[in-house]
């Protein structure tokens, strides 16, 4: 849910960090996605289904990182941080999904 809200308020900020010179829409259709998904997780609803919707956002997320290495004024230390810590969180949310 911390990721979702700083996506969607703070989009701007976090792209100049990572050092992308746009793309804030879909950083923001991002924190929506992880919003949802959270809220999913919360409530009543089967985990299952959400749990692997976590993985294939994981998933968009990491390919968006890796699009960003090849963007010119890249913080490329940055981002390969992130892109690890994403990384992690995949196998967690992989994990967390196959034994829903």
């Amino acid at each position: 849910m911390g990721l979702g809200i700083t996506e969607l308020l703070g989009a701007k900020p976090l792209l100049r960090f990572l050092g992308f010179s746009q793309g804030h829409r879909l950083m923001r259709g991002y924190g929506v996605r992880e919003l949802a998904a959270g809220m999913a997780l919360l409530g009543p609803a089967r985990k299952r289904p959400w749990l692997w919707a976590r993985v294939a956002g994981d998933a968009m997320d990491l390919a968006t990182l890796g699009y960003g290495l090849r963007e010119p004024g890249a913080r490329k230390g940055r981002l390969l941080a992130a892109t690890g810590a994403v990384a992690g969180v995949t196998l967690l949310d992989i994990y967390a999904a196959a034994r829903a």
